[in-house]
C-alpha cells in the first residue's frame, strides 16, 4: 500500500517489441524506492505505476527506462523516439518522427505518418549492414588468404555485437544480468575466443534478423488495435449560426449539431434530429446490414451514413464516444493478465538462470570429470546459452490475448483482459436474464378485453392512469391508446410499488395493476382468474383495470423474444454448454417463453434471488451471466464472467467483465468460441516455445547442432509464436447458423428502457 504522498503516474514507452522488453522496463523501475504497482502494457506501450515523489522523482523513472534502451514520454506528450539498434522500427508508433510539432494526445489525432519500409528502420539497417559484412567475409574467403577472411568475420561479429553488448551491460547495471543481450554477448564473444568467428558472425546476423521480425510482428499486432481509433473521421461539419464549418472532430462539444453527408463517417456519438437514412454500423458493431436511422435514433462515431443527409446532435464528447471507450478498454484489458500468463512469468524467471547454470556445467563438467576437449564443450555451452532466453515463452500468452481482444472488438465482443478470456473459455453454464436480453425489453399490447362497456373506453382509463409512466408496461399501454386515439384526463396519479398505479378520473379511483392487486382488493373473480391464467399461459403479462375496485377489463402485453434467441440457445448446446433463464416474471409467462426457446428457467426471482441462483450454479459449474448491465449488476458480479448486453451504452461497456455490443444473443456463443480459440492458440504457442527449446537443448548438448541453429531456436520460436498469435486476427466468432439468421435491427431494442423493465 502506497503511503499518503504517493500517486499514480503514467508514461508512454516506445521501443518494446516482445515480452522480454516489457520485463526489462518493469525491472528497471520496480527496484527504485517509492515505486509500487508497476504495470507495463506491451501492446499499449504504457508504463503505469504508483510513485512516491519524495523518494524517487519522475525524471529518475525516465532516466532508468532510457538507460535500458527505450524511449519514454509522460502521458499526453509527444512520443519519444528510442535510441539504439534493437528497438521497435522507426515510425511504428504515431508521431515519433516526421512530425513538425507535437500534438496533444486525444481521441482524434492528425493523420499518423505511415511506418517506413523495414530497410529504412534502425533494425533493418543493422540487418543489411551485418548481412553485407557477412557476405563480404564469405567472398573474401574465396579471393584472399584464410587469415584475411578470419579477420573479416571477426570484424562483422564485432560491428554487429557492439549495440547488443551495450544493452547487455546497461541491463546488468539495472540489476538484470540474465537477458538475451547478455547471453548473446557471451555466446558470440566466446565463439570468437575459441576460434569460431564465422559462426559468431552468422549468429549475430540471424539475431538481428530475428529482432527485426519481432519488431515488425509487434507493430502488426499494435496496428490491429490502433486501426479502431482511425474509424472516427478527423473533421466534422458543424452548424454554427446558419452556416456549416469544418472543424476537428475532437473539438466537438455535447449539444452541438453536425451534418453527416451520404458516404461520410459519423464524427461523434449522437442523436439524429433530422433526416432518415441507412447507416452502416459494421465498423463499430460488426453488424453487416445497414440500420435505419430516423429522428430520435442514436448513431455511433465511426459508422457510415449510406443514403441521405442527417443532422445529428452530439451527445458525448470525443473522449467518451463508443470508439474511444472501446480502444481504451481494449488497451486497459492488457493489464488484466490471465492466470496462465502470470504462471509463465514466474516460470521464466527461474528458467533462464537454470539454463545458464546448465550451460556452465556443460562447459566445465565433461572436461574436468572425463578429460574431454575444452573447446568442444565450451562451444556447446555457448550454444546452450542462446536457448536460455524465454522470449518466445513470455510473449506466447500476451500476443494471443491481444489478438483475441482486437478480434473481439472488431466483432462487437468486448472482454476485459486475459483473465476474462480464460474464464470464458472454461464456461459450462450460461444464465440469461429475460427482459432486454432474451427478449427485446419493449413489451407490446396484444389483447384489450372489456368486462363492461367498450374496450376503447376501458383502454382510455388505463392510459390516463399510466400517463407519463416510466415503466415499460405503462409506456406500452399509452402507446396503444395513442395508436387508437383514445385518452382520459387523470389527476392525483401515484405508483403502487410492485403492484401497479392509480389515479382519479371523473371522480372515481381507477387502478391499473397486477392480478395480485386485484386479488388483494377482492376483485379477482373465478372467471377473471381463468382468463388471466389462459393469457399468462401464452407468455403474456396481464394487468387488470379497476374503477372503485370493480374490474372494468384487462390488458395483456408480451415482450417478444429476440429473433436469434432460440438459435443462441441451440449454439450453446452445440458447444456443450447448458443454459438457464432467470426472470422476475410470473411462472406461466416464463414457462411459455422458455418452452419456445428450448431453455430451462427459474421464475418470480427478485434481484437478490438471482444472485442466490447464480451462487448455487457456481458451486459446481463455471457460469457466465448475461444481462442488461443495470438491474442485473449483482448477478453479473456473482458469476465467473458477467456479460452486459447493449449497443455501446456506458453500463454495457464499463460494469461487466465483458459486453456484447450488437445486442445479438448468438454473440454469447461467439464470445465463448473466441475465448476457446484464444486458449487453444496459447497452448499451441507454449508447445512451440518449449518444444523447440527442448529439442535443441538435447541436440546442442549432444553436439548435433551449433550456435547458429541455437539462435534460430530462440528468435525463430519468438517469430513463430507471434505469427501464430496473429492468426487470431482472422478468426470469425460467428457460428455457421448465423449466416442465414434473420436480421434484428439493433435500434429496435429498447436498451434504455430495459434498464427499468421488470424481469
Amino acid at each position: 500500500m502506497a503511503d499518503g504522498g504517493a500517486g499514480q503516474r503514467e508514461w508512454r514507452v516506445t521501443g518494446m517489441d516482445c515480452g522480454a522488453c516489457a520485463a526489462k522496463v518493469r525491472g528497471a523501475v520496480e527496484r527504485l524506492p517509492g515505486v509500487e504497482d508497476v504495470d507495463v502494457a506491451l501492446m499499449a506501450e504504457r508504463l503505469r505505476l504508483t510513485l512516491n515523489e519524495s523518494q524517487t522523482s519522475p525524471e529518475r523513472i525516465e532516466k532508468a527506462v532510457r538507460g535500458v534502451g527505450f524511449g519514454i514520454a509522460p502521458k499526453g506528450a509527444k512520443p519519444e523516439k528510442p535510441k539504439g539498434g534493437f528497438v521497435l522500427p522507426d515510425g511504428a508508433f504515431p508521431g515519433a518522427e516526421d512530425t513538425p510539432e507535437p500534438e496533444e494526445e486525444g481521441p482524434a489525432q492528425p493523420e499518423e505518418a505511415a511506418a517506413p519500409s523495414w530497410h529504412r528502420t534502425s533494425k533493418g539497417r543493422l540487418v543489411i549492414g551485418t548481412g553485407v559484412l557477412l557476405a563480404t567475409a564469405w567472398t573474401s574467403r574465396l579471393l584472399f588468404p584464410a587469415e584475411f577472411a578470419h579477420w573479416a568475420f571477426v570484424l562483422a561479429t564485432l560491428i554487429g555485437l557492439v549495440p547488443v553488448a551495450r544493452r547487455a551491460f546497461a541491463m546488468t547495471r539495472a540489476g538484470m544480468p540474465f537477458t538475451i543481450e547478455m547471453l548473446m554477448t557471451i555466446a558470440a564473444g566466446g565463439a570468437l575466443v575459441i576460434g569460431e568467428p564465422e559462426e559468431a558472425a552468422l549468429v549475430v546476423f540471424l539475431f538481428a534478423v530475428g529482432e527485426l521480425l519481432e519488431g515488425v510482428s509487434a507493430g502488426k499486432a499494435r496496428d490491429s488495435i490502433r486501426a479502431l481509433s482511425k474509424l472516427v473521421p478527423k473533421t466534422a461539419r458543424l452548424e454554427v449560426g446558419g452556416k456549416t464549418l469544418e472543424v476537428p472532430a475532437e473539438k466537438l462539444r455535447v449539444g452541438q449539431v453536425v451534418q453527416v453527408r451520404p458516404g461520410d463517417r459519423v464524427p461523434c456519438d449522437g442523436e439524429v434530429i433530422e433526416g432518415t437514412s441507412g447507416v452502416d454500423e459494421s465498423p463499430v458493431t460488426g453488424e453487416s446490414v445497414p440500420s435505419l436511422k430516423e429522428p430520435g435514433a442514436e448513431v455511433f462515431a465511426g459508422s457510415i451514413n449510406a443514403e441521405a443527409l442527417l443532422r445529428v446532435r452530439v451527445t458525448k464528447a470525443a473522449e467518451d464516444n463508443t470508439i474511444a471507450r472501446i480502444v481504451r478498454l481494449v488497451a486497459e484489458a492488457e493489464s488484466a493478465r490471465a492466470p496462465t500468463e502470470r504462471f509463465i512469468d514466474r516460470f521464466s524467471r527461474v528458467y533462464m538462470p537454470a539454463v545458464v547454470g546448465a550451460a556452465l556445467l556443460v562447459a566445465v563438467a565433461p572436461p574436468l570429470a572425463f578429460g574431454l576437449e575444452w573447446g568442444e564443450w565450451i562451444y556447446r555451452a555457448l550454444a546452450l546459452l542462446l536457448i536460455g532466453c524465454p522470449c518466445a515463452l513470455v510473449i506466447s500468452v500476451p500476443a494471443s490475448i491481444t489478438s483475441a481482444l482486437s478480434t473481439g472488438a472488431r466483432n462487437g465482443l468486448l472482454m476485459k483482459g486475459g483473465a476474462v478470456i480464460e474464464a470464458a473459455a472454461r464456461t459450462t453454464h450460461v444464465a440469461f436474464d429475460k427482459t432486454g436480453t432474451l427478449t427485446h425489453g419493449k413489451p407490446r399490447v396484444t389483447d384489450v378485453a372489456a368486462l363492461t362497456g367498450d374496450a376503447d373506453d376501458m383502454l382510455s382509463l388505463a392510459a390516463g392512469v399510466e400517463s407519463g409512466a416510466s415503466h415499460p408496461l405503462g409506456q406500452a399501454i399509452c402507446a396503444e391508446a395513442d395508436r387508437r386515439g383514445v385518452h382520459a384526463a387523470a389527476t392525483g396519479g401515484r405508483a403502487l410499488p410492485g403492484k401497479g398505479a392509480e389515479a382519479s378520473i371523473d371522480g372515481a379511483t381507477v387502478c391499473v395493476g397486477s392480478p395480485r392487486l386485484a386479488a388483494e382488493r377482492g376483485a379477482l373473480t373465478d372467471g377473471l382468474r381463468s382468463r388471466v391464467a389462459a393469457l399468462e399461459a401464452e407468455g403474456k403479462t396481464v394487468v387488470i383495470v379497476l374503477r372503485d375496485d370493480v374490474p372494468q377489463g384487462l390488458v395483456a402485453l408480451r415482450d417478444e423474444p429476440r429473433a436469434d434467441a432460440a438459435d443462441a440457445v441451440a449454439q450453446l448446446r452445440g458447444l456443450g454448454i447448458s443454459s438457464v433463464m432467470l426472470t422476475g416474471d410470473n411462472a406461466r409467462t416464463a414457462q411459455a417463453i422458455a418452452d419456445g426457446l428450448g431453455i430451462e428457467h427459474r421464475a418470480e426471482l427478485m434481484p437478490e434471488d438471482k444472485v442466490t441462483a447464480i451462487r448455487d450454479l457456481t458451486t459446481d459449474a463455471r457460469v457466465m451471466m448475461i444481462g442488461d448491465g443495470i438491474n442485473d449488476a449483482p448477478a453479473l458480479a456473482a458469476a465467473h464472467v458477467g456479460v452486459a448486453m447493449g449497443s455501446g451504452t456506458d453500463v454495457a461497456l464499463e460494469t461487466a467483465d465483458a459486453a456484447i455490443l450488437r445486442n445479438r444473443v448468438t454473440d454469447a456463443a461467439g464470445q465463448i468460441r473466441l475465448a476457446r480459440a484464444a486458449m487453444a492458440n496459447i497452448r499451441q504457442n507454449i508447445a512451440i516455445a518449449l518444444g523447440l527449446k527442448a529439442v535443441f537443448l538435447v541436440t546442442t548438448v549432444l553436439g548435433i547442432t551449433g550456435l547458429w541453429i541455437a539462435i534460430l531456436a530462440d528468435t525463430g520460436a519468438t517469430v513463430l509464436v507471434t505469427m501464430n498469435a496473429l492468426r487470431l486476427l482472422f478468426f470469425r466468432p460467428a457460428g455457421p447458423a448465423e449466416v442465414t439468421a434473420p436480421f434484428t435491427d439493433p435500434t429496435s431494442d429498447a436498451t434504455r428502457d430495459s434498464a427499468s423493465a421488470p424481469t
